[in-house]
């Protein structure tokens, strides 16, 4: 039987978080708004209307190639893409082809399942703007009448269109659906890191459509390629592929012939079908815009740009190991959110600041990795909030660790104070003292919790004495409850210890 390699491109559109559209002064904050009200002559086309560039479009289409490795072109030309669409008001796209701001590009993915980090080539990274939306409907709308009250509706609503949209287009590197994955799941990092975009697929903020062929594996030339549209989320970019790719080995194995067309991603089925013929670079005809001039990018600029580059996932990651010390699995968990990671980064800041009295020992970070990925991630995921919005502060939860590591609570105090903290986002020291929760160091007091406990279990004792070491654990536990669980474990199991030696 004939083994097939897969060859996947990936080309991205997410829309930039600008104020306003691409070409005009409308605000490009539609998501809430009515249909058609954020528009304007020059996003609906209207006859005699020209368009002006938006500088922090391009700004932000620059900050994104430099964190993509790309080179960035001295001259850039926005081009015509012309197609015809109900939802593309002037009948063509302002876009980029020959002369794009950024171009030659690459990052490096790792697959779960594979030990190796792979670099997809990103041929280039483009500005455009974005097209309207077409809402379709078996209903029709209140107030407004259907052919004979009956059939389907397509309404367009022109909000989306003009909103500034960066597109990029990789290489053919991409040898699985896993590794197409891996690298959407590395750009939409990016691009949040970078505040360029917020990426998020299931509201159409990022967009993907994916070119698929196969090949005998061992072949050199590409097969034909497939086009398919609508993923709009990580699981439909995968389950797409691996449909794509075993319908197009079956084509082949039957003795048939793949056709280039475009196909669409049936989420209900769960398959692809077919849209239309796939359209080639000649057919958008694609000429210089002529109502827009050439741009030169001005190294300078550039320069000014690259200043507010952040680190980046892959950088906070090497950080996290080398110098903090933690394992990767933490740390991946910790960069996979720009605002957990700077979270973090401000625990372990605030705790290297605080005093060395005896009230407080600065926290480990890989003991605020800790609770930060499990107490913390687990208080936020029941209350369905982000890292942005919790009331717990990096300085308070560095406090809270610092009295734990000093042995003024015990472990499970301190989640109970946590949760406090959390719903009310009050210091550490008062919710400890509420909740009665400081633990009990004091030795008179604990050997008095131990003399009780030991006084209550003769028999236990005598078996534990006899030889019996398992029973110290349950011998612990009993003084623990005698403490009311506020005894410090580690003085409490020193003490028991010496109690058990002297009076035998």
């Amino acid at each position: 039987m004939t083994t097939y390699e897969t060859i996947i491109g990936l080309e991205v559109h997410a829309q930039l978080q600008t104020q306003s559209k691409m070409f005009c002064g409308c605000s490009a904050d539609y998501a809430s708004a009515p249909p058609n009200t954020h528009v304007c002559p020059v996003c609906m086309a209207l006859p005699g209307v020209l368009p002006v560039i938006n500088r922090a479009a391009v700004e932000k289409t620059i900050l994104a190639g430099l964190a993509l490795n790309c080179a960035i072109s001295e001259h850039a030309v926005f081009a015509r893409k012309n197609y015809h669409y109900a939802d593309l008001p002037k009948g063509y796209q302002i876009s980029q082809y020959e002369l794009p701001f950024c171009r030659d590009g690459w990052i490096e993915v790792e697959v779960e399942d594979k030990a190796e980090i792979k670099r997809i080539g990103i041929t280039r990274a483009h500005l455009e703007e974005d097209t309207g939306k077409l809402v379709h409907t078996v209903e029709g709308v209140a107030g407004a009448r259907l052919s004979e009250g009956r059939g389907a509706a397509t309404l367009v609503d022109l909000n989306r269109a003009g909103v500034p949209l960066l597109e990029i287009v990789t290489e053919p590197d991409l040898r699985s659906p896993e590794e197409a994955r891996a690298y959407l799941v590395k750009l939409q990092q990016i691009l949040r890191y970078l505040g360029v975009s917020s990426a998020d697929m299931e509201r159409g903020a990022m967009r993907c459509e994916a070119n698929v062929s196969v090949r005998p594996a061992g072949q050199t030339q590409f097969g034909t390629k497939v086009e398919v549209k609508n993923l709009n989320s990580f699981k439909s970019v995968r389950l797409a592929l691996e449909y794509e790719r075993a319908r197009q080995i079956a084509v082949l194995e039957q003795g048939k012939r793949v056709v280039q067309v475009t196909m669409g991603w049936d989420e209900e089925h769960d398959r692809t079908v077919v849209q239309r013929t796939k359209e080639s670079s000649d057919d958008y005809r694609y000429f210089p815009e002529p109502d827009l001039p050439p741009l030169v990018v001005d190294r300078a600029w550039v320069d000014a740009i690259r200043s507010r580059l952040v680190a980046l996932p892959d950088a906070r990651i090497a950080r996290y190991v080398g110098e903090f010390g933690l394992d990767l699995r933490d740390a991946r968990l910790l960069v996979a959110d720009r605002g957990v990671a700077d979270y973090f980064e401000a625990v372990v800041a605030a705790a290297t600041v605080q005093p060395r009295t005896t009230q407080v020992v600065p926290a480990e970070p890989k003991t605020i990795a800790n609770w930060i990925t499990g107490e913390l991630f687990r208080l936020m995921n029941a209350a369905g909030v982000g890292i942005e919005t919790i009331k717990v502060t990096p300085d308070a939860l560095a406090a809270l660790l610092g009295l734990l590591a000093a042995g003024q609570i015990n472990q499970n105090g301190a989640k109970k104070a946590l949760g406090a903290m959390f719903e009310t986002g009050q210091p550490p020291a008062q919710a400890i003292q509420e909740l009665g929760l400081a633990q009990v160091s004091d030795t008179d007091a604990l050997a008095q919790a131990i003399a009780d406990g030991l006084a209550k279990y003769p028999a236990e004792v005598a078996r534990y004495r006899g030889g019996e070491d398992k029973v110290f654990g349950w011998l612990m536990g009993q003084v623990m409850r005698e403490t009311r669980g506020k005894g410090n474990p580690a003085l409490v199991r020193e003490l028991l210890e010496k109690a058990l030696r002297t009076d035998h």
